[in-house]
């Protein structure tokens, strides 16, 4: 991705997704100390919840949804999800597929964008 858009890119740190950006930190209930980077990554993928995330995958789909859970795997849990395929498949200047509630194995997902509310326009880049 060039330039700085109005989605923020999640990367891979082993084996699980974690923001780029970093957040002011507060202790939760399960004991975690304030600054430990298990609250930290607590409280980012707390912000993360029913954001709008475009999900990309290994076999070239796209899937769009509502950001719902996460787990130990780094599977996500989607709500309301489109699938889009790939460029090269026939039906790709189709609609895209209505899946509702998906779960996306961690393992296969290459990439995900998180959408910002504050930007109108062009909400992935």
């Amino acid at each position: 991705m060039a330039g700085a858009g109005p989605t923020m890119l999640l990367r891979e740190e082993n084996g699980c997704c974690s923001r780029r950006q970093s957040s002011s930190s507060a202790g939760d209930s399960d004991g975690e100390q304030e600054d430990s980077p298990a609250a930290r990554a607590r409280q980012q993928l707390e912000a993360l919840l029913n954001k709008t995330m475009r999900i990309r995958m290994t076999d070239g789909r796209t899937l769009v949804g509502c950001f719902l859970c996460t787990d130990r795997d780094c599977n996500v849990i989607l709500g309301s999800a489109q699938e889009f395929l790939k460029p090269s498949d026939s039906f790709s200047a189709g609609e895209p597929r209505v899946l509702g509630l998906a779960m996306v194995p961690g393992h296969h997902i290459v990439s995900i964008e998180v959408q910002r509310e504050s930007l109108a326009a062009a909400p992935y880049l």
